[in-house]
């Protein structure tokens, strides 16, 4: 490819880590806050955070993309630019997957834990903020870090809006070149590459945020070999 070319797909990556920078932290806000509000003592807000949940989870992303940028705006009267249409629209629809892992990691931590906050008069901010959440933080990262793998590869569904994030930009290389095979195995080691960074980062802060708790992960030892004969059962 020429350097005009290389600098298009460039900018593809550009534009590919801006929107899954933004969109993750929309959707892990979203995450915690329905996560928890699943959670909640009133049932009304139960059933909130659940009907938000079932109704993100059971729409297709690409489909809320087409509603973000291309029903609303004549409805409501405004256009939001495709980044930011993008960013609404998966962030909200991986969030609601993501509120799930946080409910459920919540869930997992000891009951004797949330009955010691109670013993020491805990107000329910207090137990989720000082008990909770460094407990189950740790556990979230595995799942989170898999769904920000497919929150990366969910980027390319933007391309419909004609976003140039790295698949469009690929897809115009392609058509300029007339080489579909050379064109798209760069693209799909572009994404392996953004991938891996992303899952090594996720396993360091998981190692960090596990140390913090007293969780790190053991080290194996040397199994003791006892020779037969010994007389040690």
């Amino acid at each position: 490819m020429t350097s005009g070319l290389w600098e298009l797909v460039l900018k593809g990556v550009w534009v590919t880590i801006q929107l899954l920078v933004l969109s993750g932290l929309l959707a892990t806000v979203v995450s915690f806050v329905v996560g928890v509000a699943r959670t909640h003592r009133l049932r009304i807000v139960r059933f909130l955070a659940g009907l938000y949940t079932e109704v993100f989870r059971g729409t297709s992303a690409l489909v809320m993309i087409f509603w973000v940028f291309f029903v609303l705006p004549p409805a409501f009267g405004w256009q939001l630019v495709p980044l930011w249409a993008g960013t609404l629209a998966l962030g909200l629809t991986y969030g609601a997957y993501g509120s799930e892992i946080v409910r459920g990691a919540l869930a997992a931590v000891d009951p004797a834990q949330r009955e010691g906050g109670i013993a020491l008069s805990f107000t329910p901010w207090q137990r989720m903020k000082l008990i909770l959440l460094p407990q189950a933080v740790p556990e979230m990262i595995p799942p989170f870090s898999n769904l920000l793998i497919e929150l990366l590869k969910g980027t390319a569904l933007v391309s419909i809006m004609g976003m140039g994030d790295l698949a469009f930009s690929g897809n115009l290389v392609r058509l300029a070149l007339q080489e579909s095979a050379e064109i798209y195995t760069y693209i799909l080691l572009i994404y392996f590459v953004i991938a891996f960074l992303l899952t090594r980062l996720m396993r360091g802060l998981e190692k960090k945020l596990k140390a913090r708790v007293g969780k790190a992960p053991k080290k194996k030892t040397a199994a003791v070999r006892v020779p037969e004969g010994s007389g040690v059962s």
